[in-house]
């Protein structure tokens, strides 16, 4: 490894005893910078081994929408410990993922009521797309088995949701041999591009389960906007052709875009829901897929046959049960989406002198996400660096510098956070 950022000799014994056996990430090994070593959070704060503390503008992926070590969500969490940390849901019901659905029924639009559990974004996307193909075979309609996705998105890196996710830029081509042919599309943003969809769905209406997409945010394919008029002609379009629709709000979900869920914003409610990311506050992973009415009743039925035939292990976690009825708790009890809009105001300020320097092609806003698109960046690891010595972890990715800042953010560690991208893009 390369360009490393912290000092060998402030690295603790478990970092060098391990760091040579793990895998990263989205990193190439050989060439990537070495991962910081972390021996505590609090807040929006990151701690390092060597003494440092950044300001961080990713929030864990998105995840601790409420700051790191929440005193709440960690005492739910330590209640639960005590008491059961978990059993499998296969014939067995506990509290916590009872009330849990209830709740994230209460707070979904339309009938979207029957919450099916996982334990990671990717799963409860490969849930969704199952549900969708088996709908129309348990009411006796086959050949309905691809999906309509969309240019910029990205759904997740295990098979099904690697062929719903945009492959263009590289991440995924590899794997265009193992992976179903689904149809990708533009989304429908202009006249064109509707009548394009149109055409797409008239001439394979009968063979497409669902129309997958990401609602408002496109997130990892590049952090690209679109308007809640997208979402309504996706609704329009799958009611005129008769196919489900399928809203991935793992990103967007929680508060991200400025409302609870992008759903909600755009007045409509797909067919079925994903969930993951901030459902417990970064605490633990979960997630959830969400069905109507409609979906749910195609699979009941006195045939085990079609049954859904779904069960991860951890399925309906206890711990991470009770992470996210603590989180839900948060949002109903302190102004989270008061907040983000507030950061949103920040942002707009803190990030605005970046539409003058050379190189930014966009600057753009949505709620508690901040985004610098530049022409090119030439060297990531460089950048990141750079960003690091400044004080402030940010992750920029492509072509695409971004914060996703806690909503408990201090005002001055968002300023921090945006004088320090304007800083180093000015430099660029």
């Amino acid at each position: 490894m390369t360009g490393d950022t912290s000092k060998k000799n402030d690295r603790p014994g478990w970092y060098a005893d391990g760091i040579g056996h793990v895998w990263l990430p989205y990193a190439q090994m050989k060439t990537a910078l070495p991962p910081l070593p972390v021996v505590g959070t609090h807040g929006t704060r990151i701690h390092l081994a060597d003494g440092r503390e950044l300001v961080d503008g990713m929030a864990s992926w998105w995840t601790a929408c409420h700051g790191y070590n929440h005193p709440y969500i960690r005492q739910a969490v330590e209640r639960q410990l005590a008491t059961m940390p978990h059993v499998m849901f296969g014939g067995l019901a506990h509290e916590q993922p009872l009330r849990l659905a209830g709740r994230l029924v209460a707070l979904l639009p339309g009938d979207l009521g029957r919450v099916f559990f996982s334990d990671s974004g990717s799963v409860a996307v490969e849930v969704a797309l199952k549900m969708a193909v088996q709908y129309w075979l348990n009411r006796g309609v086959t050949g309905r088995s691809q999906f309509i996705a969309f240019k910029g998105g990205y759904h997740g890196d295990t098979t099904g949701a690697m062929a719903v996710s945009d492959s263009d830029d590289g991440m995924h081509a590899l794997f265009a041999g193992l992976l179903p042919a689904h149809h990708l599309a533009d989304l429908p943003d202009s006249d064109e591009s509707v009548a394009a969809l149109d055409a797409l769905l008239a001439s394979r209406a009968d063979s497409i389960a669902g129309i997958i997409v990401e609602p408002l945010v496109q997130g990892a394919g590049g952090m690209k906007f679109h308007d809640t008029a997208v979402l309504q002609r996706l609704r329009l379009l799958a009611d005129k052709y008769d196919t489900l629709l399928i809203f991935d709000e793992i990103f967007t979900g929680f508060g991200r875009t400025g409302a609870m869920f992008a759903a909600g914003t755009a007045g409509v409610t797909p067919d079925i829901v994903t969930l993951s990311k901030a459902l417990t506050g970064g605490t633990l992973g979960l997630a959830a897929t969400v069905a109507t009415r409609t979906v749910f009743d195609a699979f009941w039925s006195d045939d085990p046959k079609k049954a859904l035939m779904h069960g991860p292990s951890y399925m309906a976690n206890a711990l991470a049960c009770a992470a996210a009825n603590a989180s839900l708790d948060l949002f109903a009890r302190d102004p989270r989406l008061q907040q983000v809009a507030g950061i949103a105001q920040r942002l707009e300020q803190g990030l605005s002198p970046c539409r003058d320097l050379q190189g930014v092609k966009d600057v753009r806003i949505k709620g508690a996400i901040g985004v610098v698109e530049m022409e090119r960046i030439a060297d990531l690891n460089a950048l990141r660096a750079r960003f690091v010595a400044a004080g402030v972890f940010i992750r920029p990715f492509e072509n695409v510098i971004y914060l996703t800042p806690a909503f408990t953010i201090d005002p001055a560690d968002l300023d921090t956070l945006t004088r320090a991208i304007v800083t180093v893009v000015r430099t660029l």
